[in-house]
């Protein structure tokens, strides 16, 4: 299954979009469950019933194009909003749902500048950067660099990060938390292979695969491709099998891990061996 786009990603978001709920309808915000010894960060509110309506309406957006308008309605119309960085957030989100990653890069920077601390743009940032540049870009180093460091961040900022939503029970969190390292070490993972540092693409993809709270098999396709780019074909093809027996994994993406096994069996027997990842990007697969 996909990291789906509004998904791992922002589900803090989601649930925010539940109490914003309340508040909408003149109801008091939900409490912390009693039971959680989490802290929880302080909460963006609405100055109006109307504010709320645009708010929610960017929340309940059928697809990236209304979410998109809906983000930009409520920036323009309330440029004093608590929710700026959620909105510019989800347009980032939303971009790369259209795969138009030159404005998730975009709106990812704006989401850092209205909240520097968002390490969730930070991963979306070192995710995209790493998995769109190319070994002979001539500005490769300087990108890479820049997902490293994002990645890097996002790493040290999710250690300490508060729970963003009593909605949240402290064990949805503790999930979250370790997705969203995940996603740092897939990116580290990714940056790696376009330096074609083998080893270490192949020791942060599975850090990434064993830190998750729910593994996605993209993860474990580029893990196959980065033991076959080091010559370790018997341990790509182990890795193809298990994402091709995987139940939860969609047609598509155990075709891609077949696809790979495929190069991996082909390279073994002195064929030619693999050069790129065979996963696509997140945002093309289809649940």
């Amino acid at each position: 299954m996909m990291k789906a786009v509004i998904g791992k990603a922002a589900l803090t978001m989601i649930c925010a979009a539940g109490l914003l709920l309340g508040q909408a309808a003149g109801q008091a915000p939900q409490a912390a469950p009693a039971q959680s010894a989490t802290p929880v960060a302080k909460q963006p509110q609405v100055k109006s019933q109307q504010e709320a309506q645009a708010v929610m309406a960017m929340f309940q957006a059928p697809d990236a194009d209304a979410r998109i308008k809906a983000a930009e309605e409520l920036l323009s119309k309330y440029a004093d909003t608590e929710f700026k960085a959620t909105a510019l957030f989800f347009e980032a989100l939303s971009y790369q749902q259209k795969n138009d990653f030159e404005n998730t890069i975009v709106f990812a920077e704006r989401t850092l500048q209205a909240d520097p601390g968002h390490y969730q743009s930070m991963l979306t940032l070192a995710t995209t950067i790493a998995m769109r540049t190319r070994e002979f870009d001539l500005d490769r180093e300087e990108k890479l660099t820049r997902a490293e460091k994002s990645a890097k961040q996002a790493l040290e900022l999710i250690k300490t990060a508060l729970k963003p939503n009593p909605a949240l029970t402290d064990e949805q969190w503790e999930g979250a938390k370790k997705d969203f390292s995940s996603q740092a070490y897939e990116a580290l993972g990714l940056a790696a292979l376009v330096r074609k540092n083998y080893d270490a693409a192949v020791t942060e993809l599975k850090r990434s695969i064993e830190t998750a709270n729910t593994p996605d098999p993209t993860t474990s396709i580029r893990l196959g491709n980065a033991y076959s780019r080091a010559g370790k074909y018997d341990e790509a093809v182990a890795v193809l099998d298990k994402v091709m027996a995987d139940p939860n994994a969609t047609p598509q993406i155990k075709q891609f891990a077949q696809a790979e096994r495929a190069r991996a069996v082909e390279a073994k027997s002195g064929g030619a061996k693999p050069e790129s990842p065979a996963a696509p990007a997140q945002a093309e697969i289809k649940k």
